[in-house]
């Protein structure tokens, strides 16, 4: 697949980048691609396909992330979600949760390189788009540069389209999921050096992204960023994703134009029954960093959950940050340091 497509991503993350989450990040950036929470084949396959898969037309480039082990039931749910019209077919092996582990899922797929390779062999079989790989560089006492390289080699000659490193070690005995995603130290330099060895295949870097900038620096050396918690909790860093890593020549949006072109969407939604605070949930820190963004918080925390909540709490939220400051760029280094990416 051609690099470019991976340039700029927003991670998949667990009851975050759901359907509304990612239709309100379309808001923002035209190019960026958008993945989803992770679902495990079985759930693909015996559950409820609208809800777990369900997405809309806009979303546009959107891949579908799968968790599993098991190479019939991998193909299976790979050709199903094609089927449904995703761009992309994404395998968890990076994911650090106990519930992960004890469905042989998710990072513990690290020290199982042939079973993985033999699941995107299947999943590669049963449909035609991309197939991927989302990895850590090594899990507990394995020796990253020793696993992550050989880790790659086995993904590639599978078939896999591209790999999306976390460039983290998984550590999955004594740290929690939110530990994992930030406790394990960074190691950059070991992914950079993976991109050098195969300088023809399709390679992007997650974990501890925080600003435009950074993102930029390695993009001097990797085919691809992957952005997570930042991208959630200050979404309007991918305001100019489209402009700076993709070179449009669109114009910016501000914080309430973005908010705006959302509006039609959670009306849409209202008509068919889904709660307000399930989509505005996704908007809270979209004025973070501003002047009203605590008030704009505060109202929507107060409001959302209350049954009836309509499109007024969100207009009137927004009423509480002047519009003359929305506009400013975004790039600097975030604080965010709550949980989420897997």
């Amino acid at each position: 697949m051609n690099a470019a497509e991976h340039r700029f991503s927003v991670a998949p993350m667990m009851e975050w980048t759901d359907r509304h989450c990612r239709v309100f990040h379309r808001c923002l950036t035209a190019y960026a691609r958008l993945y989803t929470e992770m679902v495990t084949a079985p759930a693909v396959i015996h559950g409820d396909r609208e809800r777990l898969l369900g997405f809309s037309e806009g979303e546009h480039p959107v891949a579908l992330q799968i968790g599993g082990s098991e190479p019939a039931e991998l193909a299976e749910a790979a050709r199903i979600g094609a089927a449904e019209g995703y761009d992309e077919i994404n395998l968890n092996v990076g994911c650090p949760s106990d519930r992960v582990q004890s469905g042989s899922f998710g990072a513990c797929l690290m020290r199982e390189p042939d079973l993985v390779a033999r699941g995107v062999d299947a999943m590669k079989n049963a449909v035609d788009v991309p197939v991927t790989v989302k990895c850590r560089i090594g899990v507990d006492d394995q020796i990253p540069a020793d696993v992550l390289p050989a880790f790659a080699e086995t993904m590639k000659q599978a078939g896999a389209d591209a790999l999306i490193v976390h460039a983290r070690m998984a550590w999955l005995k004594g740290l929690s999921p939110k530990e994992n995603r930030e406790v394990p130290p960074l190691d950059y330099p070991l992914v950079y050096a993976l991109k050098q060895a195969h300088p023809d295949w399709s390679i992007s870097i997650n974990g501890g992204i925080h600003s435009l900038e950074e993102a930029e620096g390695h993009l001097a050396h990797m085919d691809g960023v992957m952005m997570g918690r930042t991208a959630y909790h200050e979404p309007y860093v991918l305001a100019r994703v489209d402009q700076r890593l993709f070179g449009a020549t669109t114009p910016v949006p501000t914080r309430h134009e973005a908010l705006e072109r959302f509006l039609p969407y959670v009306d849409e939604q209202l008509g068919k029954g889904v709660r307000l605070n399930a989509m505005a949930k996704h908007v809270l820190g979209l004025f973070h960093g501003t002047p009203g963004a605590r008030a704009f918080r505060r109202h929507l925390s107060e409001h959302m959950h209350k049954d009836g909540a309509g499109l007024n709490v969100l207009t009137d939220a927004a009423a509480l940050v002047a519009r003359d400051q929305a506009a400013e760029p975004t790039g600097t280094k975030s604080r965010a340091s709550v949980a989420g990416a897997v």
